[in-house]
């Protein structure tokens, strides 16, 4: 099949790669020349594991292009995916206006029958103003799709690949038989297909996202009180993720959930309800302890040491959001450096992937190094942010020669206590005991 996919974004990218994999000829399209120059000299924008792999084999093959001419990649094409930024405005309202100008251009360009699929994260009610905007001048028939990414980064190449469910809002039989065959090839081991309405299909998105927020929120809060009551949230986490009714997934407490879906997604539900005079108290609750659990981390650092942190070298270890990837929309590690900042204390920072972009925001004010144990240099302590693989089995010998104090800040719960408290670390974790270290004096 011909597909264009407009908009080499993370989820454009991915879903375009993944698209010419299974043999369709993809033409990716962007307005940013200097991305699209990079992308056709093969160089990746994204970081996102497997992804590397499928990119160059497929732009080798000639099944996966970029071009910044739309109305070149729309005539070859007989699916065009939206692929597209709806960045949240200070209302927390879903901006449209990338998606809505790109339908009006689509309008003035189709000459014959095409299925416009909406793969951005859009509210409900979407596809009919993209109808709408098409139709303004569009003398052909068309469909207007919705077909919700459920991409998690990190894994997203897999998730693509072999998705638990595929979703697609349509009411059109004609849509439905070329969505259909193209999706064929990526649930061959029975995975549904579960074609809807559009608005469904929207709301199924937000829907989704908005519960796995409240999930890790709910756990926050546990692990929160669990701190107060000498509780330990590792072992409530165990014994209620073994309930069929409530699953494994989801329940790790840490620093608040960041990146570009959840925080936008459940901003832009919790304003639809309001446009639609429902009062959603949930959401509202879950948006202001996010917000406060991106500071528990700072919080405990000047607790322990004092509200003024200057003459304090503080590592950080993890920027990203989450592992495997380099984004760091709404990661919780901005939130911390710029509070670590305002204490007065001296910031060094290590992640695998993230430090390029993390730099773009702080500049000079932080000292970003190479290497892991290079943050570990003369610190007062460690805080770590980002559950990277690579924190989870450190030299903690090697680290306290490193450090002027044992004293680690653990944002992701990665170690045991019982072995901490035998590395002679002060370890405070989220949601359990702290483990002393008699050599660290606590300042209030």
């Amino acid at each position: 099949m011909k597909i264009a996919v407009v908009g080499t974004g993370y989820v454009g990218l991915v879903s375009g790669t993944c698209f010419a994999e299974t043999g369709n000829h993809v033409i990716c399209v962007d307005n940013n020349e200097e991305k699209v120059d990079k992308l056709t000299n093969g160089r990746l924008t994204i970081y996102e594991p497997g992804l590397e792999l499928l990119f160059h084999r497929n732009t080798k093959e000639g099944r996966l292009t970029f071009t910044t001419n739309l109305e070149e990649a729309v005539r070859e094409s007989e699916i065009i995916f939206l692929a597209l930024p709806t960045p949240p405005g200070e209302d927390g309202s879903a901006d449209l206006s990338y998606v809505l100008g790109v339908a009006e251009e689509l309008g003035h360009i189709i000459r014959d029958y095409k299925v416009i699929v909406d793969k951005s994260t859009v509210p409900v009610g979407t596809a009919e103003k993209v109808t709408a905007a098409i139709a303004k001048h569009a003398k052909v028939d068309f469909d207007v799709v919705s077909n919700p990414e459920f991409l998690r980064e990190g894994v997203a190449v897999d998730d693509f690949m072999k998705p638990d469910r595929v979703v697609i809002g349509t009411s059109s039989e004609r849509a439905k038989k070329v969505m259909h065959r193209l999706y064929e090839p990526f649930v061959r081991q029975g995975n549904p297909v579960y074609f809807m309405d559009e608005r469904s299909a929207e709301m199924t998105k937000y829907a989704a996202n908005s519960y796995l927020a409240t999930r890790i929120t709910f756990m926050n809060e546990i692990a929160n009180l669990c701190e107060k009551l000498g509780a330990n949230v590792d072992m409530v986490r165990i014994g209620m993720g073994s309930d069929s009714r409530i699953g494994k997934r989801f329940l790790f407490p840490g620093v608040g959930y960041g990146g570009s879906c959840f925080p936008k997604d459940v901003q832009a539900l919790a304003k639809t309800a309001r446009e639609n005079d429902y009062d959603f108290r949930l959401l509202h609750s879950v948006m202001d302890v996010n917000d406060q659990q991106k500071f528990v981390l700072a919080n405990k650092i000047k607790r322990h040491y004092g509200e003024n942190l200057s003459g304090k070298t503080v590592a950080i270890w993890g920027l990203a959001f989450k592992p495997n990837t380099d984004d760091i929309r709404e990661a919780p590690a901005i939130y911390i450096i710029e509070e670590l900042l305002k204490a007065g204390a001296k910031v060094r920072a290590y992640d695998p992937e993230a430090t390029e972009n993390m730099q773009k925001i702080f500049g000079d004010q932080v000292d970003f190094v190479d290497h892991r144990y290079d943050a570990l240099k003369d610190a007062d302590c460690l805080a770590i942010i980002t559950e990277w693989s690579i924190f989870r089995t450190p030299d903690f010998e090697y680290m306290g020669e490193l450090m002027k104090e044992k004293v680690i800040f653990d944002g992701r719960n990665l170690y045991h206590l019982e072995d901490m408290k035998a590395s002679g670390f002060f370890y405070n974790s989220i949601g359990r005991n702290e483990v002393p270290n008699k050599q660290v004096q606590t300042q209030f």
